[in-house]
């Protein structure tokens, strides 16, 4: 039997009094996490929730994230972790996709008014039950006439709870990540994916309890949710959260607070470089970084040169996906790295590079990367055909293409897949295809992604307007951008007068990237 929810549990017990969670000026203990989710456990009980339910998430990383998170998983449902910057239709998919039976989401802000975009999406979904806000400021009350906070969830709800005793492959979280059909999928990761995956990091990272981890990676994302939050709240350490990414805000942060450990994507540690201001000690900066960690993308290696010696911190460069818990390979201390690989399989893992026809390529050939172990999703949620794609015999076909050298290193090197990869959020282009199309004056549209130096991809519509029909490239921008997240949305927008196809028609989107 075993629950994730564990490991909060037990460094509540271990460190009662020591800070898990600070964001900006406030700080709760381990002991007031657990407290804390075991009352939202409580509520969820009285609401009627069993184990396996689904509960909804929408959340930037604020302290109620781990509260809630935890207090899910006490009770033996499923969380649903959600992007905070989907909008009302997106949002209504994952809710209807998933069965979500509560959604808990952030009230909002003038910038992300999420709390009437979600209320309004949880609104239009049948089966989706209860509704409530979970507010920056825990005293204020809702914004939302007759609509219940996280606060008044919880108030008098018992702060002791027995929590369920799960299997260790009952499904702990359901990760939604874009697919071969264009539509999100939700991957399912069990209590012992999750846990496997977040002691490995632990380890691989050498966190100690004195660590201050800072959590600037969305914690709806795996990356973010084992790497930095699972993993520190495993060994006791203490995690300060930051919203959103910010230079001057990451470096006060790390000055403030000690900060020793940093997982984040190549587009914060080039943000990082490139931001110097006089007030900030610098010096005491890089003598309490111990470690970081890239992820998301391929972090250049003229990036990790630069930042490795101002900052005298090694990037460990790392590999994987939502269907892997995340991670998969690592740059291993004890084992060494080399800059531009994403390192070796973790313990328990196994991974092999394949042809087209499934055999095994020699070193320094290109190969599909395959992957099994400990940290493999269950499958997709009601998506039967979906999985059986995905994993084949045992093994994961993740759909990148690597290269092995004669160490056993591997190097990611192409995508069989469309997928672009914007600053390591992924988006697939035939659903923002799906949504330009649907513009009046849009005949027919392809979307790539294109060479950005900060992003590494950037997101470009080819559009094959209508004939008679006109529209400048910033309306349609701006039209796309109000139905969408906002990394997904085409930042370039070309009108060309046909799209180059093959003699069956299909799109040749290489034509276009040349």
């Amino acid at each position: 039997m075993l629950n994730l929810s564990i490991i909060l549990e037990d460094s509540a017990k271990r460190y009662p009094k020591k800070a898990a969670f600070t964001f900006l000026d406030r700080s709760i203990s381990y002991v007031e996490t657990n407290d804390a989710a075991n009352q939202v456990a409580n509520g969820l009980l009285n609401l009627g929730i069993k184990p396996g339910d689904k509960i909804a998430i929408s959340c930037p990383n604020l302290i109620e994230f781990p509260v809630i998170y935890f207090g899910i998983l006490k009770t033996g449902a499923v969380v649903v972790p959600l992007n905070v910057l989907l909008k009302k239709d997106e949002i209504e998919y994952h809710l209807k996709d998933s069965d979500a039976k509560v959604y808990f989401c952030f009230a909002g802000t003038p910038e992300l008014p999420s709390g009437e975009t979600g209320y309004a999406a949880f609104n239009s979904v049948e089966g989706c039950q209860h509704f409530f806000l979970i507010m920056q400021d825990p005293e204020m009350g809702s914004s939302i006439k007759g609509v219940q906070t996280l606060n008044d969830f919880t108030k008098g709800q018992s702060s002791q709870f027995e929590t369920h005793q799960a299997k260790e492959d009952d499904t702990a979280v359901i990760i939604y990540t874009s697919g071969t059909t264009g539509r999100p999928k939700g991957a399912e990761l069990t209590h012992s994916n999750l846990l496997l995956n977040a002691i490995s990091m632990c380890d691989l990272m050498e966190c100690q309890t004195e660590d201050v981890i800072l959590i600037i990676l969305p914690l709806f994302h795996s990356f973010g949710m084992t790497v930095s939050m699972n993993a520190g709240v495993y060994r006791g350490c203490s995690c300060v959260l930051l919203t959103r990414f910010d230079a001057e805000m990451a470096f006060s942060m790390m000055e403030k607070h000690g900060v020793s450990i940093f997982a984040a994507v190549p587009t914060m540690y080039w943000g990082l470089l490139n931001y110097t201001n006089p007030k900030f000690n610098y010096e005491l900066i890089a003598k309490n970084l111990k470690l970081c960690v890239s992820g998301g993308a391929s972090l250049p290696v003229k990036v990790i040169q630069d930042f490795e010696k101002r900052f005298n911190v090694p990037i460990i460069e790392s590999y994987g996906m939502s269907e892997g818990s995340p991670v998969v390979t690592f740059n291993q201390p004890k084992i060494g790295r080399k800059a531009g690989s994403i390192g070796t399989p973790l313990w328990g893992l196994e991974v092999k590079l394949i042809d087209a026809d499934g055999n095994e390529v020699p070193v320094g050939e290109k190969g599909e990367l395959l992957y099994r172990g400990h940290n493999v999703m269950k499958g997709y949620y009601k998506k039967p055909d979906e999985t059986q794609k995905t994993l084949r015999n045992g093994w994961l076909h993740s759909g990148d293409m690597a290269v092995k050298d004669e160490d056993g290193f591997i190097y990611i090197v192409d995508r069989i897949k469309d997928m672009i990869n914007r600053g390591g959020m992924k988006v697939y282009p035939r659903e923002i295809e799906e949504v330009i199309i649907k513009h009046e004056a849009v005949s027919l549209v392809a979307v790539i992604g294109i060479p950005h130096e900060e992003l590494g991809e950037e997101v470009k519509a080819y559009v094959v307007l209508k004939e008679t029909a006109t529209i400048s490239d910033t309306d349609l921008i701006t039209w796309t951008k109000e139905r969408v997240a906002s990394y997904k949305y085409p930042r370039h927008i070309e009108f060309i007068k046909a799209l180059p196809t093959t003699a069956t028609g299909k799109i040749l989107k290489r034509e276009l990237r040349k």
